[in-house]
């Protein structure tokens, strides 16, 4: 078994989260949120943003930590044991260029309901829950500001 962590971003403009569609080689792979691999001598919160960056072109910012989920897999070779720390967002646009590098065919911003549906992953749409629960919260205490 390999343990790997990686770092993501529920990134949220006026309302509404960014989110990416990957398709390899013609085969659906489905819509999910901003995440990658922790590279050496990084935090946490560095990876989250590199990250958010490299896949999305987006320039954010965090807000909060949201949490972590874990989950495995199975490649050819190995069992994958996966942590993702999740920090909820903030941008300055609806800017948005998908990774091709990475197979992300498209990018953009959605409406939670749209998002939550959109993704493939159920640990993703119960860390986009809790990230826009604190959303709603921030804005409702009039503690966030759409202004980056």
């Amino acid at each position: 078994m390999i343990e790997a962590t990686s770092c993501g971003g529920v990134v949220i403009y006026h309302g509404k989260i960014l989110t990416l569609f990957k398709n390899y080689k013609n085969k659906y792979e489905g819509w999910v949120l901003p995440k990658g691999t922790v590279e050496l001598g990084e935090t946490f919160e560095q990876t989250a943003l590199r990250e958010v960056y490299e896949e999305t072109g987006a320039k954010a910012r965090i807000v909060q930590f949201i949490g972590t989920s874990h989950y495995t897999f199975n490649t050819s070779t190995d069992l994958i044991d996966k942590r993702v720390h999740w920090f909820l967002m903030k941008t300055d646009s609806y800017f948005s260029r998908p990774q091709r590098e990475e197979y992300f065919v498209d990018s953009g911003y959605y409406k939670y309901h749209e998002s939550f549906h959109l993704l493939k992953f159920s640990n993703e749409r119960m860390m986009l829950e809790r990230g826009y629960n604190i959303y709603t919260e921030l804005k409702r205490m009039r503690r966030w500001d759409d202004r980056f």
